[in-house]
């Protein structure tokens, strides 16, 4: 029997929404300067009082510069939380789109995917990205097989 391997980010000491929140936190950063509950809550879909219990364990974690009815901000660590979920976010779009799947395929798949990999399957994942990319007639050579298969 196959026992279930815990996701990537809960073996890092964080959670899947914490990545989520960690990441939408710095998408609005950089469109504003900071963010805010009521911001993050909507673009999330989730509730305020959701939203603002997890940037209280996002501050406690160390990931944000939060003060009660302010904008917050991500500190150092948390930039840099958000940053691997962007890069490994690139990545897997970038795999999925080059193996021609439909945008909403590539969105539903991402989320679904990209908080349960590890490093070295990122790197790997990676490398093929960029080999597809510089080799296109690999890549439509590996497309033409599926094709016919």
């Amino acid at each position: 029997m196959k026992t279930k391997r815990p996701d990537h980010a809960a073996s890092q000491g964080r959670s899947v929404s914490m990545e989520d929140h960690l990441e939408r936190i710095q998408q609005l950063v950089a469109l504003k300067g900071y963010a805010r509950v009521a911001d993050i809550a909507q673009s999330l879909g989730r509730s305020r009082p959701a939203v603002s219990n997890m940037v209280r364990r996002l501050a406690g974690r160390g990931f944000v510069n939060y003060e009660k009815y302010r904008g917050l901000t991500l500190t150092p660590e948390g930039r840099a939380v958000a940053e691997h979920v962007k890069a490994r976010d690139r990545t897997l779009t970038a795999l999925l789109e080059l193996l021609g799947l439909s945008p909403e395929t590539v969105e539903e798949e991402v989320e679904a995917i990209e908080h349960h990999l590890r490093p070295e399957t990122l790197k790997v994942l990676s490398r093929l990205v960029q080999f597809w990319q510089s080799h296109r007639s690999q890549l439509q050579a590996f497309l033409d097989y599926c094709r016919r298969h």
